[in-house]
């Protein structure tokens, strides 16, 4: 049974474009890690609640995605995003 990660990041008003493009770069770079079955990091086309990264992944189960919150790669992303956004998390098994 797979493991599905979803996450929206709602970009602060006062990040500019350039950090966003940045950030998005920096997640895109996670879709490397072990048990990563599909990775995509998206800028949401629909803006009237701001600017939403959208995260959408695919685990070979639970435990690689415990794996991956662990991962010092992520870690490093994670508190990067803190500091430009708040977000939204959807976890469940398929």
């Amino acid at each position: 049974m797979t493991y599905r990660h979803i996450v929206l990041f709602r970009i602060h008003d006062d990040v500019d474009d350039n950090r966003v493009t940045e950030a998005i770069h920096r997640l895109r770079s996670l879709g490397v890690l072990p048990g990563i079955e599909a990775w995509h990091i998206e800028l949401s086309l629909d803006t009237r609640k701001g600017r939403i990264i959208i995260e959408d992944a695919i685990f070979a189960d639970g435990a690689s995605f415990e794996d991956f919150r662990r991962d010092e790669r992520h870690e490093a992303v994670a508190a990067e995003m803190a500091t430009i956004s708040d977000w939204w998390i959807g976890n469940y098994s398929a």
